[in-house]
C-alpha cells in the first residue's frame, strides 16, 4: 500500500522560519513576562532549534537521565562515555522533531481505537489485564498517561518512516531464490515447532515388568489424551498416581535443535498430536505438537479480496475520511460496482488501478486490523468502515480457498527476512538525509 510522502523545504527556509519562530517565541514569553512585574519568571532553555520546533534542555536532560538508567539497569559492561551518549540522545532528540513536523504536515495522526489496541498488546505480552497494567504503573511511579503519550509518538515515528522507507526498497525473486539456496537460508526458512512433553521417569533399577507396566500405562494415557483429556492438564498437576509424571512447554525448537530422543517423532506429527511413547535413559515421554511454523504441509485458507481505502489529508479530516468510506460502502450495497468505485476514489496505488483487487491473501499478510475484518466478513460482503495504520477501508471478500502453501510461504518468510534487512540499512541513509536537510542549530 503506498504512503503519503513529504517535500522538505529548502534548508534557507527552514532556517528562517526556525529563526522566526523562535523570535516569536521569546516575544511571546516577554509578552506574558511584562504584566507579572512582582514575579520572576526563568526562561527555560533551549538546547536546540529544529526547523519550526525546539529542543528544551528539561526533555534532554529527562531523556538523557533515562537512557543512563537503562544501561545501568541492563549492567552494560563498558558504558560509553558521557558526553558521547549525552551527544547521541541529542540527535536523536532531534530526528524526532523532524520526523514529528513531517507527520504534522502529512497528516498523520494516530487514533485513540490504535493506541488502546497498542497498550491492549503490552499489557497482553506482560500477562496483565490493562485496568493491572495501569496499576502496575502507577505502583512503580510511572504515568499512564505519560506513557499514552510516549506510545503515541512512537507509533507516529514508525508510520513516517514506514511511509518514506518501504517504498525505497525492492526485494526481486532471485534474491529469493540465492537466499533460500544459502545455508543461512535454509536454516532460517527449515519448519519450527512448539513442543510440550511429558515424563515418567524409571529408576535406574526397573525390571522388565515394571518397564512394562509403566509402558501400558502410559498408551492407556495416550489413548485418553487422543479421546479428549488435555495434555495441558498433566503438565498443571500432575497425575497423583503410582507413576507421577514431570514436563511442560518446551517452547519453539527449530528441527536442528530439537532433542535428540523427539527429532524423529516430532516432524511427523500433525498439529495438537500426541506422539507414541519415546523411551529414553529417564524414562517414557509423551511429546505434544502445540503449533508448527514454516516446513512442508502448510495447508492454510486463503481469501480473495478487494478494498478501497481513504486517507486522511490535510484537506480531509479522520472523521470525514470516514464518513465518505461510510457513503462510498453504501453505494455499493445500493447496486453500485466496487471495482468501478475502487479505480475512482481509492487511494491505495498498488491495488487502485485493480479496482482494489487484493488477489488471494494469506493469513499474516495484511495488517492485524486488516485481517480482523476480512475474518468476520462473509463471502460478497461489504464491511463497515475501517481504519487502519495506512487510512480508512472497506473491503470486500470475494472467495475462499483452501491451499498448500508450504513453498509459497517460504519463499514469503524469505522475503520477509531480505526485506528487513534492506529496511535497517535504508532507514539509517533515509534518517541521515533528513537530518543533512533540516535547518539545525545547536544550543550547548
Amino acid at each position: 500500500m503506498a504512503n503519503p510522502t513529504v517535500n522538505p523545504a529548502s534548508c534557507t527556509d527552514r532556517r528562517r522560519n526556525g529563526a522566526a519562530f523562535i523570535a516569536t517565541l521569546l516575544c511571546a514569553l516577554c509578552c506574558v513576562a511584562a504584566p507579572l512585574r512582582a514575579q520572576t519568571v526563568a526562561m527555560e532553555a533551549v538546547v536546540a532549534v529544529v526547523d519550526d520546533d525546539i529542543v528544551l534542555a528539561s526533555e534532554y536532560q529527562y531523556r538523557l537521565k533515562q537512557v543512563t538508567e537503562n544501561l545501568e539497569r541492563q549492567k552494560v559492561q563498558q558504558m560509553p562515555p558521557q558526553e558521547v551518549l549525552a551527544r547521541q540522545v541529542l540527535d536523536r532528540l532531534i530526528l524526532e522533531r523532524i520526523q514529528l513536523q513531517m507527520a504534522e504536515r502529512a497528516g498523520v495522526q494516530i487514533s485513540d481505537a490504535q493506541l488502546n489496541e497498542a497498550i491492549g498488546t503490552m499489557a497482553a505480552q506482560n500477562g496483565l489485564t490493562l485496568e493491572q497494567f495501569k496499576t502496575s504503573l502507577e505502583s512503580q511511579g510511572e504515568s499512564y498517561t505519560a506513557l499514552r503519550n510516549q506510545v503515541r509518538q512512537e507509533m507516529t515515528l514508525q508510520r513516517v518512516q514506514q511511509g518514506n522507507v518501504r517504498s525505497r526498497i525492492q526485494v526481486t525473486e532471485q534474491e529469493v531464490t540465492d537466499f533460500l539456496a544459502s545455508e543461512e537460508g535454509q536454516k532460517r526458512t527449515s519448519a519450527v515447532y512448539h513442543i510440550a512433553h511429558l515424563l515418567l521417569p524409571l529408576p535406574e533399577g526397573a525390571t522388565l515388568d515394571d518397564e512394562r507396566k509403566a509402558k501400558e500405562y502410559v498408551e492407556r494415557l495416550r489413548a485418553g489424551l487422543l479421546e479428549g483429556d488435555t495434555f495441558e492438564r498433566f503438565i498443571r498437576n500432575p497425575d497423583k498416581s503410582q507413576y507421577p509424571f514431570t514436563g511442560g512447554d518446551l517452547g519453539w525448537r527449530p528441527a536442528a535443535d530439537l532433542p535428540g530422543i523427539f527429532a524423529e517423532a516430532v516432524p511427523k506429527l500433525e498439529v495438537h498430536a500426541v506422539s507414541d511413547p519415546v523411551r529414553s535413559a529417564s524414562g517414557l515421554h509423551l511429546v505434544k505438537l502445540l503449533e508448527k511454523r514454516g516446513g512442508a504441509g502448510q495447508i492454510m485458507q486463503q481469501t480473495k479480496a478487494r478494498h478501497i481505502l481513504l486517507k486522511p489529508s490535510e484537506i480531509r479530516t479522520p472523521d470525514q475520511t470516514r464518513e465518505l468510506a461510510a457513503k462510498l460502502r453504501e453505494r455499493v450495497l445500493a447496486g453500485e460496482d466496487f471495482g468501478t468505485l475502487a479505480k475512482e476514489f481509492s487511494e491505495d496505488l498498488g491495488s487502485q488501478a485493480e479496482g482494489g483487487e487484493l488477489g488471494w491473501v494469506n493469513p499474516g499478510q495484511m495488517v492485524p486490523e486488516f485481517e480482523k475484518v476480512m475474518a468476520q466478513t462473509a463471502n460478497s460482503e461489504v464491511s463497515a468502515p475501517f481504519e487502519s495504520n495506512f487510512g480508512w477501508h472497506i473491503l470486500q471478500v470475494e472467495d475462499r480457498r483452501t491451499q498448500d502453501l508450504s513453498d509459497e510461504m517460504r519463499r514469503n518468510q524469505a522475503r520477509n527476512i531480505l526485506f528487513g534487512q534492506k529496511y535497517e540499512d535504508e532507514l539509517a541513509v533515509w534518517l541521515q538525509k533528513i537530518r543533512d536537510e533540516a535547518f539545525v542549530e545547536i544550543k550547548i
